[in-house]
């Protein structure tokens, strides 16, 4: 072999023991970071899409999860009497008082023993007989017997004015006296809870059955599940009450009265004949959950401290 070719063999000998050059491995290093720094970056994002999708669900359970939702009467229970007193609010001090009767222990109550089941669903017939006779286009209906007033549409019709002698095929006088005798008992349970002088306790308006079913709201009236201060939204109230008529998870689900409290909201379940009761000022401020399915029926029976505000019991024209 001569000594060029010894010497082209040593240099190419050479060249493949020591590897790549920095010129010929560069590129190849280039690519492969790239690689890397592509595969890092898309390995965030999933990450940071994921971690998101995580704290949306947390919060989301925070806001929806009944772990923050203390139930304060279950349907399940029959209660004889049940009272979660709380302070009340300085509302009062803004409003006109009145001895005897202005709220100075204040909270929320739930007695099951007011109405039996034999009146509720008797109380049941009233609310469904009026209401048949209109509706809210909505989901949420009302039919008060003291001034007549009727969903209707989007719109409220008097049903005494609208069905003039027609309205007695549909009620009687012992609907009015069965209503009459239920709203007395609310009464007195209310004043005996809350220390008051029930001569100094008067009915008062709005007082009406409500019917409410999982149709889209159409006006502002269907929208009751905002939370809100009864004190503050009719004027009048002191007291308010609510006898329920259909059962919470056997007639509809959801419609759930919650009460907005600092550390956890405290719910009460809807149960046919149950009667849940408060003081009408900041100190309850509350909400009915959207129902979910069914229909739920129930009566509002709201009481005042103001005679000037005092309504008489409804009676057939």
């Amino acid at each position: 072999m001569s000594a060029l070719k010894r010497a082209t063999s040593r240099k190419a000998e050479d060249k493949w023991s020591r590897g790549p050059t920095k010129e010929q491995f560069w590129p190849s290093l280039k690519k492969n970071k790239a690689k890397q720094t592509a595969w890092w970056k898309w390995l965030t994002i999933l990450a940071s899409i994921i971690f998101t999708a995580f704290c949306v669900v947390l919060l989301w359970d925070y806001l929806h999860a009944d772990d923050f939702k203390e139930v304060f009467a279950r349907q399940a229970d029959t209660l004889e009497g049940k009272l979660f007193e709380v302070p009340c609010s300085k509302d009062y001090e803004s409003y006109q008082r009145f001895p005897g009767c202005t709220p100075t222990k204040c909270g929320r109550a739930v007695k099951d023993m007011v109405v039996n089941r034999e009146e509720a669903a008797k109380m049941l017939r009233i609310a469904k007989r009026g209401l048949s006779l209109g509706g809210s286009d909505g989901g949420a209906s009302i039919l008060d017997l003291h001034s007549g007033a009727l969903s209707m549409g989007k719109q409220f019709v008097n049903i005494y004015r609208y069905f003039g002698e027609q309205i007695k095929d549909i009620f009687d006088e012992e609907d009015f006296t069965l209503y009459s005798n239920v709203r007395w008992r609310i009464q007195q349970i209310i004043a005996e809870t809350f220390g008051i002088d029930l001569t100094r306790l008067h009915l008062t308006k709005p007082t009406f059955f409500s019917r409410m079913n999982n149709t889209d709201a159409k006006t502002m009236h269907d929208e009751y599940w905002h939370p809100h201060i009864d004190k503050v939204t009719y004027g009048s109230f002191d007291y308010t009450s609510l006898l329920y008529l259909s059962d919470y998870k056997t007639d509809f689900g959801g419609g759930r009265f919650v009460f907005v409290d600092e550390l956890a909201n405290r719910t009460v379940e809807p149960r046919i004949g149950r009667v849940s009761f408060f003081t009408s000022g900041s100190e309850n401020l509350h909400y009915v959950e959207k129902v979910e399915w069914g229909t739920r029926y129930a009566i509002t029976v709201s009481f005042t401290c103001d005679p000037a505000y005092a309504i008489e019991d409804p009676s057939l024209p």
